[in-house]
């Protein structure tokens, strides 16, 4: 079945320890139901998060129940930024992560990547892969169909909140939708209430807020604004509606 619009806004973290997570995960779930991690280890983005700060976390994760350490009724994305996603990703999910996503451009090839999520759907309940801005569609065209989402980055560098969106996501989501019609497409980088109407009109039902929520004194508000709006590009423009 085509997905329906039907947006859904994600909170983003950025996080340096365990505690990162429990108090994002605290303070949004009061009005989202997904937190997206981004984790990154310092060669495939340039900056380096949790678990790879310290060697020890990534081995306390074969006994990490993530989901007792935030105590909180959300479930959690991790965004794979790294080199090396395919353990690392077999562990998040052992640990408690529902969803799986890591980057194409970090497989040698399909089969690679095949592998990869097929190990993830062990514990994860949707698996998928990001996409650079600058790599070409194709080179998901072997390994979409393994995929629940695709994961369209809108930003021209990767591992940091606050880059400015790069309106090249804007097409590629729509060549992503037309082709695949039943997938979840999600965005990330830059998504704010200026953009979020556009994408969702392009193709995107998952949107990953992290910055814009972050500088909000009042991000609760702030989410609801952008879901306002992202409904918004569920609507049909006034020069499409027929009498």
């Amino acid at each position: 079945m085509k997905y329906l619009c039907d947006p859904h806004i994600i909170p983003t973290v950025v996080p340096q320890d365990l505690a990162a997570i429990q108090s994002a995960a605290a303070q949004h779930s009061a009005y989202a139901g997904w937190l997206h991690m981004d984790i990154a280890d310092g060669r495939f983005a340039p900056n380096i998060t949790w678990p790879f700060l310290n060697p020890y976390q990534i081995e306390e994760l074969e006994t990490l129940d993530l989901k007792a350490v935030i105590h909180a009724s959300i479930s959690l994305e991790a965004h794979l930024m790294t080199e090396t996603p395919a353990e690392l990703g077999a562990k998040l999910a052992k640990a408690g992560v529902s969803r799986v996503i890591a980057h194409i451009e970090a497989f040698t090839d399909g089969d690679h990547a095949r592998e990869a999520m097929h190990v993830w759907r062990s514990g994860a309940i949707e698996v998928g892969l990001a996409i650079q801005i600058e790599t070409p569609l194709s080179a998901l065209e072997s390994v979409a169909s393994e995929c629940d989402v695709i994961h369209v980055m809108s930003i021209s560098e990767i591992g940091k909140q606050g880059y400015a969106f790069d309106e090249r996501a804007l097409s590629r989501v729509e060549e992503l939708h037309a082709k695949y019609p039943d997938m979840m497409v999600a965005v990330d980088g830059g998504v704010s209430e200026s953009t979020v109407e556009e994408l969702v009109r392009a193709g995107a039902n998952r949107l990953m807020v992290g910055h814009v929520l972050a500088e909000s004194g009042k991000p609760e508000v702030t989410y609801a604004n952008i879901l306002e709006r992202a409904m918004r590009g569920c609507a049909p423009l006034a020069s499409e509606v027929t009498v």
